[in-house]
């Protein structure tokens, strides 16, 4: 066996595993190096780093700048832009991603953080006791 393959335990195509009820399926379990990558959540795993899937980036660039343009518009608030933003760059910091952000937030850049809005005073309501305002 290569160094560095990795092993999968072989099944009759259709069998199910005792432990988990699923089903090994030929084409995927395939034994690979692991210096070519291996596909998983989004990520292509190597040894020594990972990268982020391609299309990943090709649909979170589109999705920023259908985002960008809906919030210029006024049809999304700046809270669910920046949770959309936030979300895929937690997701993406566990690969090597470092220059791929940079990239796409320097052709698309995020809008200043609106000022926050005041809070409204909670009004205090009169103290009464059997019908009787007490000093507060």
């Amino acid at each position: 066996m290569p160094d560095g393959a990795v092993v999968i335990p072989c099944l009759e195509p259709g069998q199910l595993t005792a432990k988990r009820k699923s089903c090994i399926h030929e084409p995927q379990a395939q034994v690979i190096p692991t210096r070519d990558g291996i596909p998983w959540l989004g990520f292509v795993v190597y040894p020594d780093f990972r990268r982020l899937k391609r299309r990943n980036a090709v649909k979170f660039s589109r999705r920023l700048r259908r985002n960008l343009d809906l919030y210029e518009a006024g049809g999304i608030s700046y809270a669910e832009l920046d949770a959309s933003v936030s979300g895929w760059i937690n997701h993406v910091r566990y690969a090597d991603t470092w220059g791929l952000r940079s990239h796409l937030f320097s052709q698309n850049p995020m809008p200043p953080t609106p000022p926050p809005t005041s809070r409204s005073t909670i009004r205090q309501q009169p103290i009464y006791e059997n019908d009787i305002l007490l000093k507060q």
